[in-house]
């Protein structure tokens, strides 16, 4: 059975084959059909030779051996021939070379071309599994000879991928076979009953769906793809700093089981550094979920054929095209290609990891459970950056500016502007694995729904951003933008940054937390280095000083020097609450239990903001802040003497961490409590008053941090109001509206009274 794509490649074959039959052989010992051909199309030919069936129709046993023709590149990289970017630019993919090349490769170069060879099967065999096969066979109609093509294919499709590593592992002919399966065709059936139209007419809809969605992976588009990203990297990055053991474990678990990629998204380098580490390592490329307003020219067909596939922001009322989404959800795990996307949607605009979007994981948890596959792994990724490109972007988004649009006009600038300095280095880390076959066992199904959506889904969507924080690492750039955020002055001299950062580094190294390099602020190299590559990129400022030069955050610069704090701010959040809950329960006859009271009220003012752990587990992680900073701490509550084991929590983070929210929250509940006559209040509008106010208490000093004025914090701010009722006027009143602002006036004052303390 041989699939050849030319008259030199049958020629090729045929010669082969004279050559491996002994002496003695006869004529009609060997018969020759050939496949339908994968090569030099687009889409799979669907015609069959009829010499095939004819053949298997016999009462003859035939020895079935499927042949095919490799073209090998001339480089080769760690034992395997890879494709060179001047040979992909000038002449094309030499894998897949047209009729003149493979002409003039085979008499120049023969040592390129290989014979694959599948299984050789006998017919009898292969007539038995399509009859037994559970979705084959008989039951949906397919033909034996398809069945065997079909098998055929797979298998040099097989030994082709041996031959030349597995980063080419990859979909061919996805929309094809779905369109064609038994489940499509059935599905289309009920679509087209339910919506009262004809079964074309919902077959020709569906059928455009799944070509609008499915990537289309070409081997050309994957290298010089991965080679414009090295360029790309290289131009912007020093390195991309990962761990090569994780990516080979990686590598096979994905040989017994589909893997989801849950990276977190800061910047448009996000997908592009994964993309390239695996292609560095050998690794099959992901089928990567997109928004479709990526899918621009000429950025959209590249993505494509290098795994993205593109998905409608809004489609809750579109049954078929649901349909499309799930039947290639479902083609994928079946065959365990990798999928990935980002759990928090888009980028995020103030450095932390945003609210998780439920969807796609609903969708893949719905597969599962439909038998798509036996098992799903999800691998939480942290992308982290020492400074990102896109900073400008999200600074001028925080502050009230539109979002810029993608288009060819918006790549030109990305290429040609914010990649000319070096941003420092790019880090991977991989979180721990979630079987999904587990979890929902521990998890387990709701009573009262079947819906995944209801618990297991957003449960499965906190514990992956939980363990992408987890592993985030702490650069010293975001330990540098903390302490000069966090400082009551205006600018800070050398050695009082370094006075500032020693106590933030000791609480870094007492709980062994995960950073890029080992921290040692008692050096002055890692501060100056820091302090350097911010001034260059303008988020700090250099002045001369009388005995020595000053450093604060640059005009305007505060959203981007938060934004890097904000990077690593989880790790510092549950010990800045307990300190303001001790400050909470001053004068409190019951303090030792009113302080986990205040610390949860906190919790659940921020639960917008940061991902924290069920009551029981938070109150524990309390009492352990409480137990690290003073074994006495019992006794200290009920004496009232809260000064001194406030005095023990050193560096004092309430300020440095959670200011900006609590001040941010204030003005808008200010705004809401200027309006306690208004029935109902417009967002947008709340959001507008708030920049007006945010912009006066700021400059009259009202609040200290300029990062609190910004639209993504008053966005949760709001998110929180909602949340209270005090945006709905048939469940609120004016006292609540009042009473919420008054609490988060104090908050800012105790928040104030610890900065003092810190000084």
């Amino acid at each position: 059975m041989l699939e050849v794509s030319g008259p030199m490649e049958r020629r090729i074959l045929d010669s082969w084959i004279k050559r491996q039959q002994p002496g003695d052989a006869r004529k009609g010992d060997v018969q020759i059909a050939l496949l339908p051909t994968t090569r030099r199309r687009r889409r799979r030919s669907g015609r069959r030779d009829p010499r095939l069936g004819a053949f298997l129709d016999t009462d003859a046993d035939p020895l079935l051996i499927p042949l095919r023709v490799a073209w090998l590149p001339s480089k080769k990289k760690n034992g395997i021939r890879v494709a060179r970017l001047r040979e992909l630019l000038s002449l094309g993919d030499p894998r897949d070379p047209n009729i003149f090349m493979q002409v003039l490769r085979y008499w120049t170069h023969p040592e390129r071309v290989r014979i694959l060879t599948g299984v050789a099967t006998h017919a009898s065999v292969l007539r038995n599994g399509w009859e037994k096969a559970p979705t084959g066979g008989r039951d949906d109609g397919t033909a034996f000879a398809s069945y065997v093509a079909s098998k055929a294919w797979l298998d040099l499709e097989r030994s082709e991928r041996q031959l030349r590593g597995s980063r080419y592992k990859v979909a061919k002919f996805v929309r094809d076979d779905i369109i064609a399966s038994n489940q499509f065709t059935k599905g289309v059936a009920e679509l087209a009953r339910d919506a009262d139209v004809s079964y074309e007419q919902m077959a020709q809809r569906t059928s455009r769906y799944i070509r609008e969605i499915a990537a289309s992976h070409r081997w050309w588009t994957i290298d010089i793809v991965a080679s414009a990203i090295k360029w790309l990297v290289g131009k912007a990055y020093v390195d991309i700093d990962y761990d090569h053991a994780e990516l080979a474990a990686l590598y096979d678990m994905s040989e017994s089981v589909p893997l989801v990629f849950l990276p977190s998204h800061k910047s448009n380098f996000d997908h592009l550094t994964l993309q390239y580490v695996f292609y560095e390592n050998g690794l099959p490329q992901t089928h990567t979920a997109a928004g479709i307003n990526m899918n621009f020219f000429p950025i959209g067909p590249f993505l494509r054929r290098t795994g993205a596939f593109f998905i409608r922001r809004d489609f809750k009322t579109n049954e078929p095209y649901k349909f499309a989404l799930r039947r290639y959800l479902d083609y994928l795990l079946a065959r365990r290609f990798s999928l990935e996307w980002y759990i928090e949607g888009g980028r995020s605009r103030t450095g932390k990891l945003r609210s998780p979007r439920f969807g796609m994981l609903a969708y893949v948890v719905e597969a599962y459970e439909r038998g798509a596959s036996d098992d799903v792994v999800f691998i939480p990724v942290s992308i982290a950056y020492d400074q990102i490109q896109d900073v400008r972007a999200h600074v001028a988004e925080a502050s009230g500016q539109g979002k810029q649009s993608e288009g060819a006009r918006w790549l030109f600038r990305q290429l040609s502007k914010d990649l000319t300095d070096s941003y420092g280095k790019i880090y991977v880390r991989f979180g721990a694995p979630i079987r999904l076959g587990e979890f929902l066992t521990t998890v387990g199904e709701p009573e009262d729904t079947g819906d995944p959506r209801s618990v297991v889904v957003p449960k499965l969507a906190f514990e992956v951003s939980t363990r992408i924080n987890e592993v985030t690492p702490i650069t010293p750039i975001s330990l540098v933008t903390m302490a000069l955020l966090g400082s009551r002055e205006s600018a800070m001299t050398f050695p009082a940054i370094q006075a500032s950062l020693q106590p933030i580094a000791a609480f870094v190294e007492r709980r062994s937390l995960p950073t890029t390099e080992t921290i040692d602020f008692d050096s002055e190299n890692q501060i100056r280095a820091s302090l350097n590559q911010l001034i260059t990129h303008k988020v700090v400022e250099e002045f001369p000083g009388v005995d020595e030069p000053i450093f604060s955050v640059a005009h305007e610069q505060h959203l981007a020097a938060s934004y890097y704090r904000n990077t690593i701010i989880h790790f510092f959040v549950t010990t800045a609450i307990t300190e303001l809950a001790i400050l909470n329960v001053r004068d409190d006859p019951n303090a030792v239990h009113a302080v986990f009271d205040r610390a949860l009220e906190l919790r659940d003012l921020l639960k917008f903001e940061f991902f924290f752990p069920a009551t029981d587990a938070f109150v524990g992680d309390v009492r352990h802040e409480l137990l690290r900073h003073n074994s006495e701490w019992r006794s200290l509550l009920a004496e009232g003497d809260i000064d001194t084991l406030l005095g023990d929590f050193e560096p004092t983070l309430a300020p440095l961490v959670l200011r900006p929210f609590i001040e941010s929250y204030r003005v808008v509940a200010e705004v809401i409590e200027r309006n306690a006559y208004v029935s109902k209040l417009d967002e947008k509008t709340i959001k507008k008053d708030a920049m007006s106010l945010g912009g006066q208490y700021l400059r009259q000093g009202d609040i200290a941090s300029p990062e609190s004025v910004s639209n993504p914090l008053f966005d949760t701010a709001i998110a929180l109001t909602k949340y209270l009722g005090l945006l709905d006027p048939c469940a609120t009143s004016i006292n609540d509206r009042e009473a919420h602002a008054t609490r988060l006036r104090r908050l800012v004052d105790q928040i104030a009274q610890l900065a003092e303390r810190s000084i």
